[in-house]
Order: structure tokens, then C-alpha cells, then sequence
């Protein structure tokens, strides 16, 4: 089977399927002002009203007009005669993310364990279709250069964590095959037979491994953090520079601390829900497990 190309560059833009090269006249209000907020995440800096307008093939007068609603809501901000993503909009993300809060808040101190014990950098992900979001992550200074930052997705075939979320969602997997498993390094397995294969082997296994298949020069191994009905809710991994890393070393303490961090969160989410359950007004020795 031919390989899948990696399109060249891959951005915000293309990710959410706004197309700043489409024809402006099929796009409604709607399609541009998010156009224009994407484009203003992509570069993660205070832009003008006539690069904005150039970036997303809109006019000046439609691209201010729009920034002008989206500035009304604080949804942007004005910053002199530029503009950037305003806070209300993180606003807005976190709460599409609260189902996370409870897992980010009770698997952090493990996260910080696994760093105490490698020293390398931690990640904690959970699977969004078939991508990764990135929940956390705990760096040192020798951390290698990584495309995965906090609230940041990548494709789930090639990283470590998502080939270990993958590996227990068979649906989830047979997706991002047949959206296709293009290439980003050399190293990225692209046929789907050989993915498959791979999968069933982190099943066997329960580790997952990333060399290079993400990134250049990056090696990851990494590990779900399984939920109570058998299927992981989220994953930890190790990464480090290529040269020097060798990520199976890791495999022990990876297993160790999602083992812990998979009862952790078993007695959290038990909590949360007796105190959901509580009658109004209960005393706090009544809703404690």
C-alpha cells in the first residue's frame, strides 16, 4: 500500500478544517471570525488588523468588523492597534475540558513522581478522537525539544501515549487508519498492517513506545492509566533526546506509578460521585467512602 504524504505543514488552521485558502464567499460570518481566531492562536503573538485580513484572504474592512464583535464578547484583545486571543476564550476551552479537571487535579502528584524518578520529561494525555491532548507535563532543565505542549493535540498514531490509548480503543484506532497515518519522520509506521501489529503488541505488552516517529530526535515510552471498566482514561510517558534516552529503562517506574495513579483516581471519582448522591446538607463523615 503507497505511504500516506505528511502534508507539509500542518496548522491550526488545518487541524480544526478552516481552510485560510478556501474561497471566502462560501464561508459564513461565522466560518471567517473563527478563520481570523485561529489564525491569531497560530501565532501566539498581538497582530495587526491588515495582517490578520492577509493571513485569512479577507478583506480589511470584514476582518475588522469581525474582530470588533469578537473584542465586544472578549474574545480578543486589543493590544494598541493589534490584537490577541483573550482570556474569556481560555475560559470557554477549560470548561469543554471539565471532565479532565478531576483527572489533571488527581493525577498530577503522579506526574510528579514519575519526573522524581526519571528526571526526563513527563507527559499526562488523554485521547480526543483520534487525537492526543496533552493534560500536563513536568520538564526539567535538560528537556529535549517536543512538539507536545499543555493543551496542545497531536495525532495519536505516532506518539506514545496515543498509540497507548489507541491500543485499547479499537474503534478509536481503525479511525485514525483510515484517515490515514501519514508520515511525519522517517521512522512514523504508515502501513496499517504493521500498525495493527504494533497495537497488539502494547495490548501484550502494556508499553508503548515513540522512536522518533513523532519528532526528530525524540524518544518517548509510555503507559495507560486504566479505568475501572477496563479501558484506559488517560496515559503517562517518559520522553527524551534520542541520542541519549533509552526509553525501555523507564518501562518499571511508568508501570508502577500509573498502577498507583489508576487506584487514585478509581477512589477519587468514587468520591465525587457519593458526594453527588449526598443528600443536601449531609455531614462530611456521611459522604466519606
Amino acid at each position: 500500500m503507497p505511504e500516506a504524504a505528511m502534508p507539509s505543514q500542518e496548522s491550526p488552521l488545518q487541524i480544526t478544517g478552516l481552510d485560510p485558502a478556501g474561497d471566502p464567499e462560501q464561508q459564513t460570518a461565522v466560518d471567517k471570525a473563527l478563520t481570523l481566531l485561529m489564525s491569531l492562536a497560530e501565532q501566539q503573538r498581538e497582530i495587526g488588523v491588515s495582517e490578520l485580513a492577509r493571513r485569512t484572504q479577507l478583506t480589511k474592512s470584514t476582518a475588522f468588523r469581525l474582530l470588533g464583535i469578537l473584542h465586544r464578547n472578549k474574545v480578543v484583545e486589543r493590544v494598541g492597534s493589534n490584537y490577541r486571543i483573550g482570556t474569556h476564550l481560555f475560559d470557554i476551552g477549560s470548561r469543554a475540558y471539565a471532565a479532565t479537571a478531576l483527572l489533571q487535579e488527581c493525577l498530577l502528584p503522579y506526574l510528579a513522581d514519575l519526573y522524581e524518578l526519571t528526571h526526563e520529561t513527563v507527559h499526562l494525555a488523554v485521547l480526543h478522537d483520534t487525537e492526543i491532548v496533552y493534560v500536563d507535563k513536568i520538564h526539567g532543565h535538560r528537556a529535549a525539544r517536543s512538539p507536545a505542549k499543555v493543551g496542545a493535540r497531536m495525532p495519536a498514531y505516532c506518539t506514545g501515549v496515543g498509540k497507548a490509548l489507541l491500543a485499547f480503543d479499537h474503534d478509536a484506532a481503525e479511525l485514525a487508519i483510515s484517515q490515514g497515518l501519514f508520515r511525519r519522520t522517517e521512522y512514523t509506521l504508515t502501513d496499517p498492517a504493521l500498525f495493527r501489529g504494533e497495537l497488539r503488541r502494547i495490548r501484550q505488552s502494556g508499553i508503548a513506545y515513540d522512536r522518533q516517529e513523532a519528532a526528530p530526535g525524540l524518544a518517548c515510552v509510555a503507559v495507560p492509566i486504566m479505568g475501572s471498566l477496563g479501558r484506559p482514561v488517560a496515559a503517562l510517558s517518559v520522553a527524551g533526546a534520542d541520542h541519549r534516552f533509552d526509553p525501555s529503562s523507564f518501562a518499571p517506574a511508568l508501570r508502577r506509578v500509573a498502577y498507583d495513579a489508576a487506584r487514585a483516581l478509581a477512589a477519587a471519582r468514587a468520591r465525587a460521585s457519593i458526594r453527588a448522591h449526598a443528600p443536601e446538607g449531609a455531614p462530611q463523615a456521611f459522604i466519606r467512602p
